[in-house]
């Protein structure tokens, strides 16, 4: 008898030291572009959405990113968001870029058509726990952007 307490209150001690908390689970993050308006002198106003897939908060510190459309090149997003994401949460930082002239006329001609076009991301993504060190993230996005309804100048 007083074997078999020994053994449950080791046990029970054992159980005691795994429940330490949740687990910090830090994921790879992702980034898409959630809209792109064209401002009238010709710039763009980008809203890169950035995904925190973490259990813990993420700061999201720079980026260096390409935007192609058709695999050309049309923009570069080289920001510094500085943007803190909820675990499991996504927020959006939005930019002025000034596009390539062949993205600008890509996006031109396809607006003036009334359609969308695809686009690929590429790049990398410095991001990390709040109390903890940023990393490089590489990032490889194919989506594809579609004309807003009255909004003109605007995809998403």
């Amino acid at each position: 008898m007083i074997r078999r307490l020994a053994c449950f209150a080791t046990l029970a001690l054992l159980l005691a030291g795994c429940g330490s908390g949740p687990v910090r689970r830090v994921s790879e993050p992702a980034a898409s572009i959630q809209q792109l308006t064209v401002r009238a002198d010709g710039r763009w106003d980008v809203a890169l959405r950035l995904n925190n897939f973490s259990s813990v908060a993420m700061r999201f510190d720079s980026t260096a990113l390409e935007i192609a459309f058709d695999n050309g090149a049309a923009a570069r997003l080289d920001l510094q968001p500085q943007l803190e994401v909820a675990p499991e949460s996504a927020d959006v930082h939005t930019a002025v870029v000034t596009p390539t002239p062949a993205g600008r006329a890509r996006l031109a001609t396809a607006l003036a058509d009334g359609r969308g076009l695809s686009y690929s991301l590429r790049g990398t993504l410095q991001a990390g726990p709040l109390d903890g060190k940023p990393r490089s993230y590489e990032i490889k996005r194919e989506s594809a952007l579609s004309p807003v309804p009255g909004l003109p100048g605007a995809l998403r």
